[in-house]
Formats: C-alpha cells, structure tokens, sequence
C-alpha cells in the first residue's frame, strides 16, 4: 500500500493531466468522425469505435498500471523478453497474418486486431535503452555493438516486406536515434552511419539494377504525387492519389478559425476516408477551428517538454535513453501524421498521438507514458533517500 502511495504521490502531474486531456478530445473526435459513416452506411451502431475506444482505454490504463507500478529493473527485463517474442510473431505475420489495407501486419484475435509492430517500436526503445547500459563496458567488442543493430533490422525487415513502408521508417529512425543518443565511442557511431549509408546505397543500386524495389508501385505513385508540381486538388490527382489531401483541405478550409461546431463537419460523410484515424485532425479544425487545432498542438508541445525534462533529470543512462526514446517516438508520429495531411510527405498510415483511433497504439502509447512516469517516480525516489542521507550525516 505504501509504494502505491509513494507510486502516485511522484507521478509527473502536468504529464499526467496534460495525457488525460489529450486522450479526452482525441476520444470525443473519434465518436464525432465516425458516427455518421455507420449510421449512413448501416453497417453498424454510431456509437461502435466511441465505445470500443472507451474499452481501449480501460483497458491500457490496467497495462499502463502493471508497468507503472512495477520497479524499472524488472519492467525492462520483461520488456526484453517482449521484444524477442515480438521479434517472432513479426514474421509470423507472413503465415498467420491478416491482410488490411495491403499490409500483412494484423494478428486477428476476434473481437479485436494487434498489431505487433507498434509494440516492437516500445519495447525496441527500452530495450534498446537497457541493453546499452548495460553493456556499457564492454562497447570494444564488435559483436556487442552489432548485435542489437542485428535484432532491430531483423524487426524492420520484417515490417517493410509487410508492406508497411511508415512504421519501417518510425523503427529505423527511433534505433537511429538510441542508438546516437548511447554512450557508444564516437568513432563506432561514425562508422556504423557509414556502414549503414553504404548499405543504403547498394540497395537502392540493386532496386535500379534488377528493377525490384522495396517501394510498391501503390507507395511510389504517392511519393511521386507528393513532389509533383500538380496540386493535389487537380482534375489529374482529385479522384487518385490527391483524394484524401485535397478533401483534408477542403475540411481545414471549411473549418477556418472558429470551426462549423462540434459534429458539423461535411467531410467526415464519407468524403474523407478514414476520418477518425488518418485525417482525424482535419475534422477537429473543420468542427472545432484552427485556434483548437493550435491548442492541440500546444498540448503536444507541454507533454514533449515534459517527458525531456524528466530524461534530463534521470540519474543513469537507460533511464535517459527511455524517456529521449519515448519523446520522439510520439514527435515522430505527431509529424508523419500531419505532415501527410497537409501534404508535405506521402500518407502512410501513421496514427496522430491521442486523436487517432486505434487499439495498438493506444496500448502502446500508454505503455511508454508509463514507463517515463515510472522514471520520474524512480529519480524523486533516489533523490529523497539521498536528501535523507545527507541530512543524517549532518
């Protein structure tokens, strides 16, 4: 009873209620975007993804729980353990897997759908952050150094011949970043981004060569759309690759400062697909109008800020790593997300933080709050015995 106590009373409060509140809106634009697509289609009850989010929810607060209550020692041994096995069921998608949007990268369990590449992305970063300080002295050994490179690229193999091209990117960037961020000596880390630059250009010198990419004709033709000269709005791209961006604008136009008011979006019947994950933000500008918009990312900033200062105020190395790791793994999607809303970059199906539905990520997003929580939690505690230390010598 008295570490639950201890457990809450060092809970980061403005992460904690900064979380909350983001969770919220994200919660009510879910049942906003999607209601009117079941109820026109009669599919479904409109309240179908507002209550299986409530239960997503509920349920990751449980998760979450489990590792927030749980000492880091024991959390990141386990989530080493979790790594591995989703390591495994990667490439048990291929035999097992269920196909959705021309992706292998679901487990159908029924009731519900998982997809383990949102998991491994987590669990890479704290094991990724427990092993390097771990192995913090013994970095002269080649093996030692490549070895989790090795597990990590198994992973991100595995995701891109899924074909899931914006995870595989995510992944490679969060390992890139850890993996940066180590205490690894600064000549290994020059010559691994060698390496891996090398490795870079023979593939794409093979992809030339044989005429096989790792791109699918259906992921490069949004590339291309992306960097043409054409707008996405043009009678050329409107009903092909510019459909969901140019009907994104449409919406943010729509919206303007103040918004149509909440549920009187246009777009979201079934003009805009996937409303309620991919475009999600578009509907909050149309309904609630850019000032919320802004106030969104306002929030985003709050939270990012910070998760950064409890990594900066950790007292050891994997901890830092955890928290560093876990800030950009949710700026990465902020920024995948709304850069292919808005057109900067090709739409991948990268969930926006907090708004987007989706069981996976919101497990998994609960789950690393939870362990950066738990790192402040840990630090507070450590600095309270030594304050008490110090007094007792004195």
């Amino acid at each position: 009873m008295k570490g639950i106590i201890n457990t809450i009373k060092h809970i980061d409060k403005w992460l904690l209620v900064v979380s909350i509140l983001l969770f919220g809106i994200g919660t009510i634009m879910i049942f906003s975007s999607s209601n009117v697509s079941f109820y026109m289609n009669g599919t479904a009850s409109p309240y179908k993804y507002l209550i299986r989010q409530i239960i997503i929810l509920c349920t990751g607060v449980g998760i979450g729980g489990f590792f927030l209550v749980l000492n880091l020692r024991s959390s990141t041994k386990f989530s080493s353990f979790c790594n591995y096995l989703l390591l495994i069921s990667l490439w048990l998608l291929f035999v097992f897997g269920k196909v959705s949007n021309n992706a292998r990268s679901w487990f159908d369990l029924g009731p519900f759908n998982i997809q383990p590449s949102e998991f491994f992305k987590i669990f890479s970063i704290v094991w990724l952050a427990k092993y390097f300080d771990d192995k913090n002295k013994d970095f002269n050994k080649l093996t030692t150094v490549l070895f989790p490179i090795f597990m990590c690229g198994l992973g991100f193999l595995a995701i891109l011949l899924q074909p899931d091209l914006g995870t595989s990117i995510i992944l490679f960037l969060i390992v890139a970043l850890v993996f940066l961020l180590s205490t690894i000596p600064a000549n290994i880390k020059k010559n691994m981004v060698l390496f891996g630059m090398g490795a870079l250009v023979i593939v794409v010198l093979w992809g030339m060569v044989s005429g096989k990419g790792i791109i699918s004709d259906r992921q490069m033709s949004r590339i291309t759309s992306v960097f043409s000269s054409s707008s996405p709005c043009s009678e050329e791209n409107y009903y092909t690759t510019g459909n969901q961006v140019c009907n994104g604008y449409i919406a943010i136009n729509n919206g303007g400062m103040k918004g149509l008011g909440l549920g009187n979006s246009i777009q979201k019947y079934l003009y805009l697909p996937e409303a309620h994950t991919d475009f999600i933000f578009c509907i909050i500008i149309e309904e609630l109008g850019l000032r919320t918009g802004l106030f969104i990312l306002f929030l985003y900033i709050v939270l990012l800020t910070r998760i950064l200062l409890i990594g900066k105020r950790s007292l050891n190395n994997r901890d830092a790593l955890i928290c560093y790791g876990a800030a950009f793994y949710i700026f990465v999607h902020i920024m995948v997300n709304l850069c292919g809303v808005f057109g900067i970059l090709p739409m991948t199906g990268v969930p926006l933080p907090f708004m987007s539905y989706g069981g996976s990520y919101t497990w998994c997003l609960i789950i690393i709050l939870s362990f950066v929580q738990r790192v402040n939690i840990e630090t507070k505690m450590l600095s309270m015995r030594e304050v008490g230390k110090e007094k007792k010598k004195a």
